[in-house]
This record gives C-alpha cells, structure tokens and sequence, in this order.
C-alpha cells in the first residue's frame, strides 16, 4: 500500500498543478487559510449538536431543530475541504499521502461523517427519533460522545502532520 502511495506521491508531485501550486507564493497560504476556516466551521457545528445532545447548549431549543440547522450546513463546507486539501496534498504529496498521521486523518474524517449521517438520518426518518425513550437517548450520547472524540482527533491529526516524517 506505501508503495502504492509513494508511487502516487511522485507522479502527483511531477504534474504542472503541483508545480504550479509550490511555485506560487500565495496559493498555499490561501488554501490552508479556506481549509482552516472550513475544519473550525464544522468542527463548531459538530460540537454545537453534540453539546445540544448533552443538554449544554440551547437546552430549551428542541434537539431536532438544533440538528436542523446544524448537521445539513456540514455537508457542503466538508466539499470545500475535499478541494482544498486535495489541492495541498496535490501540492505537497508525500507530505500527506504516506503520511500516518495523515492516513490517521483521513480514517478519523470517515468515521465523523458516518457519525454526523446517523445523527442526520435518525431526525430525517422522525423529528423525535433521538428522543423518542431512553434508549435511543443514550444511543444518542455515545454518538455524540465519538463525535467529539473524533472531530477532536482530526484536529490534533491534522495539527501533528507538520510533525511528522512522511512514509
């Protein structure tokens, strides 16, 4: 698999984009910037629904219209970050792609988005799924517990990969 990536590695680093993108001294400083700014949008959307669900936030506003006008707003900002941190690892690839720490990140996105569709899925099939009884309460709390768990780990991956040799 390593090799599978380092190959990748070297034809995306030898493409004109990915020269294009290191050469040009402002196109990196941008899309970090986006890609910053994008991570810290969901990641406070995240919490918000997850503090909700712990009865932190908004404790007087319904959970399902917490989740409403949360959960559906992650959804096209995490695009934004696909392109922009394609367009990194474009620009830097072996930085990112035989990175463990960068594969820890990208392993750790997988579980937070199939955590936010099941918070999602539940209030789509009913408004009062993830309160209907008990149950389904605590199902909702260990959710939001991984969630945190998760989105804080994509956070300190996505800090460490500066930190950390590649291959």
């Amino acid at each position: 698999m390593n090799a599978a990536l380092s190959e990748l590695s070297k034809w995306l680093a030898a493409t004109s984009l990915s020269h294009t993108i290191q050469t040009a001294g402002w196109i990196i400083p941008a899309l970090q910037t986006i890609h910053i700014l994008c991570v810290a949008f969901v990641f406070a959307s995240a919490m918000l629904v997850d503090f909700r669900i712990f009865r932190l936030f908004e404790r007087e506003v319904p959970l399902p219209a917490v989740m409403r006008r949360f959960l559906p707003t992650i959804w096209p900002v995490l695009v934004i970050l696909l392109l922009t941190g394609s367009l990194l690892v474009i620009a830097e690839p072996r930085r990112s792609l035989v990175n463990s720490t960068f594969q820890l990140k990208m392993l750790l996105l997988l579980i937070a988005i199939v955590l936010t569709a099941t918070l999602q899925r539940g209030i789509a099939s009913s408004p009062a799924f993830w309160e209907q009884h008990r149950g389904r309460r605590i199902a909702s709390q260990l959710v939001a517990t991984a969630s945190i768990l998760v989105w804080s780990g994509i956070l300190l991956a996505g800090r460490w990969i500066a930190y950390t040799q590649a291959g």
